[in-house]
């Protein structure tokens, strides 16, 4: 069984940990995240997994982080579904 997860959700947890309050209306489903917001490099990145570890419950491992899991709202979104499962 999938648990959904919103996608809204996840954007808090992003524009939260990232600090990015003042731009939130700008990030939608399809913006492009890693590589295209200053503020996600790669320690925002782990800092990121935390968050969303605390908030969705999950445990992550090294192995499951890939680039393309941080490419849209929407791609980091079903990610944090994967680790759910």
């Amino acid at each position: 069984m999938s648990t959904k997860v919103e996608l809204e959700d996840v954007k808090r947890v992003v524009v939260r940990t990232l600090g990015v309050e003042s731009r939130a209306d700008s990030i939608e489903a399809a913006t492009p995240l890693f590589g295209s917001l200053p503020e996600l490099d790669s320690m925002a990145v782990l800092e990121l997994i935390y968050a969303l570890e605390e908030r969705f419950e999950i445990s992550v491992e090294g192995e499951d982080v890939t680039a393309d899991a941080f490419e849209t709202l929407t791609s980091l979104t079903a990610w944090v579904e994967q680790q759910l499962d």
